[in-house]
């Protein structure tokens, strides 16, 4: 029976830790606090920052809430990024993607202050993560990352397969992996016989968005599974890009979905904003 890696009790652990943190902050006389910018009605990006919101309250971060029509123009949007930019009360910002259709993400994100680019989605942060200066790292695959190591799973020598290539987890999550002594390879839709590839790894980050693709046949005897996905079975029901009933038995740890990976974004994305307010002071 495989190990279930709590990321709700881990990503709990995390956030007392922050709230103590935060506090220690407020005793000084410094507040730590994330301007986060909502374009539309977007029901899931709406839960996404509420989520957010609450996370924020919880810990004791202060959270400035933009919420913009549909129809706001890319230059409205960049002015606000702007002025939060030099806004000494803000210490994160964070736009909710997706944007609408007419404004390019690309440009919002590159108008981002680095040191306030808490998303780690700024081409400067992932440059500094390539050549191993600090910086921010996207939060779902830092969150795996401290995953992993809370749940005394050693990454050094370990040979690591990572399914995806995004920006946002496949692409940072091998060099995080990289950094911690794993060797890494990046699989993908173009690469040959993936089952065959997968079975090499001591660790499996699974990241492709279709749900229940890595079965049994995946997984060598041991592994340990972090299913990043977030699909809908045939019934509707939540799951992962990793079949769990099918891949549990055989590995030593796995996350589940609910309840795994999920939880560690927000997280992250917490100490983050911590950090940019120990960062804006150096």
């Amino acid at each position: 029976m495989a190990k279930i890696i709590d990321g709700k009790q881990i990503a709990q652990d995390l956030r007392s830790e922050l709230k103590e943190q935060v506090a220690k902050l407020s005793s000084e006389g410094k507040t730590v606090a994330l301007a986060v910018i909502l374009v539309g009605e977007n029901p899931a990006s709406q839960v996404y920052v509420r989520n957010k919101k609450k996370a924020c309250e919880e810990v004791g971060i202060q959270s400035l809430s933009y919420e913009l029509p549909e129809e706001t123009t890319q230059e409205e949007l960049l002015e606000l990024i702007e002025k939060l930019n030099h806004q000494s009360g803000c210490n994160g910002i964070l736009v909710q993607l997706p944007l609408p259709r007419h404004i390019d993400e690309d440009a919002v994100i590159a108008a981002i202050d680095p040191k306030k680019d808490v998303d780690g989605f700024h081409p400067v942060n992932v440059g500094k993560l390539s050549i191993g200066q600090p910086g921010f790292v996207s939060c779902t695959p830092a969150g795996i990352i401290q995953l992993l190591k809370r749940s005394d799973v050693a990454m050094d020598g370990k040979r690591a397969v990572i399914i995806g290539r995004s920006n946002i987890v496949g692409k940072p999550m091998s060099l995080l992996l990289l950094r911690e002594n794993a060797t890494v390879t990046v699989a993908h839709s173009h690469t040959a016989d993936l089952p065959a590839l997968c079975r090499e790894a001591d660790i499996l980050v699974v990241a492709i968005g279709r749900a229940k693709f890595v079965t049994k046949e995946f997984v060598k005897e041991g592994a340990v599974v972090i299913d990043v996905g977030m699909d809908r079975d045939e019934n509707g029901k939540l799951c992962g890009d990793v079949d769990f009933e099918s891949v549990e038995p055989v590995a030593s740890a796995i996350t589940p979905v609910p309840g795994g990976v999920g939880p560690m974004t927000i997280a992250m994305l917490l100490c983050n904003c911590v950090q940019s307010l120990e960062r804006m002071e150096m």
